[in-house]
């Protein structure tokens, strides 16, 4: 199945045969509140069951998968509140926006050129996104995500996480993905036989999330690779109150980019139909290597 790009008004939809693989949503319609962003919703198995949420009512900003920054130098690229040291979580004046400026659609992928603007207006990262659908067979398909993060403000950006600023366990920045509210209460797999909840903010190299549709009989499998050469992951991970998975690179530690750097991120996220177990998880990761 050789998937095919469709532009349609402010979004890219990818299919492969009959299904539509995702929607990209390149200008959203937010708030500012929000963090306007790009974001992939729907996204679906080669069943057609979605695998994403959009605007929960817990946390509107939550939108599918996109990539975010939760604190960059104390500006929020993430949406919603702020959490601040010894005052817990606040609305600030400091939500930032990700702009779409141009893209380049090649066969099965594009690439994406963005800026990154604080509320104040200031231009702070360039960014060079590319979205590829690779390894597409008969139940899953995957989806490939290389970021560049370029530093252009000036002077020196630091990465951090409400884990930085103090909050016990919630270092979560970077690549986000927010599942549908069916999926609460799902299986977490990881890899050197790990699993469970408590993979929060421990570093894993891969990690599953196995979760149950309403409606239908069926069930759906994402798995989250994360590149060698990334900056330290450590990852994101909750199945209650929502399901969620994040390969967060400032989870407890925070992350500096001086001037004209370039911060290089890669991960693949495969969307696999059915119930996968571990026997079958790590197989598919033994036969597809980085």
């Amino acid at each position: 199945m050789n998937p095919e790009i469709v532009r349609t008004g402010d979004a890219l939809a990818v299919h492969a045969g009959d299904v539509e693989l995702f929607r990209y949503v390149v200008q959203p319609a937010a708030s500012a509140f929000e963090g306007p962003k790009p974001y992939l919703h729907p996204v679906r198995t080669l069943a057609g069951d979605v695998v994403t949420a959009y605007r929960p009512h817990d946390h509107r900003w939550h939108k599918g998968i996109q990539m975010t920054a939760t604190d960059l130098s104390g500006q929020n690229f993430w949406g919603g509140v702020t959490y601040v040291r010894d005052e817990g979580y606040v609305e600030l004046p400091n939500v930032g926006t990700m702009r779409h400026e141009d893209f380049v659609i090649a066969g099965a992928g594009f690439t994406e050129r963005l800026t990154w603007h604080t509320q104040a207006g200031e231009h702070w990262v360039d960014e060079v996104r590319e979205c590829t659908v690779v390894d597409v067979d008969d139940e899953s398909w995957t989806l490939g995500f290389a970021t560049e993060l370029t530093n252009v403000r000036g002077e020196p950006l630091v990465f951090g996480s409400p884990t930085t600023s103090g909050r016990d366990l919630a270092g979560y920045t970077g690549l986000f993905w927010r599942g549908p509210r069916e999926f609460t209460g799902g299986e977490i797999i990881a890899a050197g036989g790990r699993g469970g909840p408590e993979l929060m903010g421990q570093e894993a190299p891969w990690l599953a999330y196995v979760g149950h549709h309403d409606e239908v009989d069926r069930s759906s499998t994402l798995l989250f690779l994360d590149h060698p050469e990334n900056a330290v992951t450590r990852w994101f991970v909750r199945n209650t109150p929502f399901p969620a998975v994040n390969p967060s690179f400032a989870f407890f530690d925070k992350l500096g980019l001086a001037p004209g750097e370039t911060l290089r991120l890669r991960y693949r996220v495969v969307v696999g139909c059915g119930a996968w177990d571990r026997g079958h998880i790590e197989s598919y990761v033994e036969g597809h290597s980085w």
